[in-house]
């Protein structure tokens, strides 16, 4: 076993408070992000940016407002004609059949909104709740659900002038955003359903007033579900998921070269012709990654591993760290077609009904189902299965630094003082398999698990947000387990220091490691470590790793 004295673990603390991390973008942007909707361009990277802007500038593109209004003027033909049409002259679900006078229509437009605003539980994250605005602004750009360009104007409004609806995250059967949208609604023309605003939660008319924006707006016939009825919330929190995944993606990958290095792997199983013969671009570009990270490492090869004590080959080192490109390719393949999903939604018509022009003239509402999430329920679920696997991948990697068998000679539990006397970051690792089983259970597919409801007019549900109630706990989960992997492979680094002499990291650990040790200091004797493991999950969450990636994958292993 590898024997760090005191004062070699006294001196890399020094060097490693000292050392510049390799810097790290924050998820937020201080710039006024401009977009213009016109329902068919909005793209992957513009929603990333309305996601993570402080504040935005959307408005409604003229050729898509006059479009809008050409639509609504047709489908108000339509029904002063006698058509008989779900939502505007009709009543909803179970009461579909009981027409609606013309002077019921008006009025029915907010009864629909304050029946259905029942949700409760937590409210979405304001940059969410702003995106799901932001996207059913779009999708009625489109033209083909008959409102008013006024409504999304009201819409855009709120958004520009940062009003935010609190919109509670429970209610959703992904059979459309009705709970959620309809708190929104509310909030939309004024009444009681409460807004955030700088920071602050206030009544919608007190921030709509601020914002010398009108108090009220009404809501004209055949509205209110349009602005419901759809799948905007949803993809707003499936982007959020994605963009999380793929900084987790990041971090997981920054705390694995922490790990190969600590624990002198061999390099062989990121050898490029063996990913190039399975095929799988994301995996080849996985594998690619890792050697980029480590590129330069004078650890990982023969010399490295008989200077920390192996007299024998290696010869390969366990299936978690010869598969792990496999399952960071499957994962990187899962978050592109996420992404193309998620942008084919945003710039879609989900509702119901749809109004289209006929070829022969005129307009004609057609009723169906495009409010339907399954498409991306299912995505979500499969989504979550992989981030409670990376999970296991990540608890089990740092589970391995703490066994001097498996990490080839690290000391017990990675204590930095007397072994024994010290306990060292057992618990810490502990900790994180604790949440593992959450993980696990929280990713059954609620996909499967679809309940019909009124009366059996909506018999069966997707229950998609069910699945991405999952998916982001599960999300928060891995911040945890992955502030772990890369706090225990820092650690295990600095002990093995001292042995490894003059050997260099690769450069990109090496940038990871000053990263981690801007914010936790080596463990030498005991202490309290809940306050580094918030730490070190606050690197994850925060997004600190993903320009040391992205620093390493443009050196010159990257091309090899």
């Amino acid at each position: 076993m590898l024997k760090p004295t005191r004062l070699a673990l006294a001196a890399v603390l020094l060097a490693a408070t000292t050392q510049v991390a390799g810097g790290a973008p924050a998820p937020a942007s201080s710039e006024t992000v401009t977009v213009q909707l016109d329902g068919d361009h909005l793209d992957w990277p513009t929603l990333t940016r309305v996601l993570h802007a402080d504040s935005v500038s959307v408005r409604l593109a003229p050729g898509a407002r006059q479009k809008m209004a050409a639509t609504r003027a047709g489908a108000l033909r339509t029904v002063a004609a006698g058509e008989r049409v779900y939502g505007w002259n009709q009543a909803l679900g179970p009461n579909k059949d009981r027409p609606l006078t013309t002077d019921e229509q008006v009025e029915f437009q907010k009864r629909v909104l304050r029946s259905h605003a029942a949700g409760t539980g937590p409210a979405l994250p304001p940059n969410v709740a702003r995106l799901a605005l932001v996207l059913r602004a779009n999708t009625m750009a489109r033209g083909a659900m008959g409102v008013r360009p006024e409504l999304v104007d009201r819409l855009l409004s709120m958004v520009n002038a940062g009003i935010a609806p609190v919109m509670p995250e429970i209610g959703s059967l992904g059979t459309g955003d009705l709970q959620p949208m309809a708190a929104a609604g509310l909030s939309l023309i004024g009444e009681d359903n409460p807004v955030l605003r700088d920071g602050r939660q206030v009544a919608a008319r007190m921030a709509l007033r601020a914002a010398k924006l009108p108090e009220t707006f009404t809501l004209e016939a055949g509205e209110a579900l349009p602005l419901i009825s759809g799948s905007s919330v949803l993809t707003a929190r499936y982007a959020d998921a994605i963009d999380r995944s793929g900084r987790a993606l990041d971090s997981f990958t920054a705390g694995f070269a922490l790990f190969l290095e600590a624990t002198r792997a061999e390099q062989g199983a990121f050898d490029p012709r063996t990913h190039e013969e399975r095929r799988i671009p994301e995996e080849t570009e996985a594998a690619r990654q890792i050697r980029a990270m480590v590129c330069g490492t004078q650890w990982m090869t023969d010399d490295g591993r008989r200077r920390s004590g192996e007299a024998d080959p290696r010869i390969q080192d366990a299936t978690s760290v010869r598969a792990t490109p496999h399952i960071l390719g499957a994962l990187r393949q899962t978050l592109g077609t996420a992404r193309e999903t998620v942008v084919r939604e945003a710039n879609a018509s989900t509702s119901n009904p749809l109004i289209f022009e006929r070829p022969g003239g005129g307009y004609e509402f057609v009723m169906g189902g495009n409010w339907d999430g399954a498409r991306i329920g299912h995505e979500i679920d499969s989504l979550n299965a992989q981030i409670a696997d990376l999970g296991v991948l990540s608890e089990g990697l740092s589970g391995r630094l703490l066994d001097p068998k498996w990490s080839y000679g690290l000391p017990s539990n990675l204590a930095g003082g007397p072994v024994g006397l010290n306990s060292g970051m057992v618990q810490a690792q502990s900790m994180a398999a604790a949440l593992i089983p959450e993980m696990q259970a929280a990713a059954t597919p609620a996909g499967t698990l679809s309940r019909p409801v009124k009366g059996g007019q909506e018999d069966h549900n997707t229950m998609a947000m069910a699945s991405m109630r999952g998916l982001a706990a599960n999300l928060d989960r891995l911040d945890t387990v992955l502030g772990v992997q890369v706090m225990l492979g820092a650690q295990g680094i600095d002990l093995i220091r001292g042995t490894m002499g003059p050997l260099r990291l690769g450069e990109g650990t090496a940038a990871v490691h000053g990263v981690v040790r801007q914010r936790v200091t080596p463990l030498v004797d005991d202490r309290h470590l809940t306050p580094d493991v918030e730490k070190a999950t606050a690197l994850v969450r925060d997004g600190a790793f993903t320009a040391p990636v992205a620093s390493a994958g443009r050196n010159s292993c990257a091309a090899a």
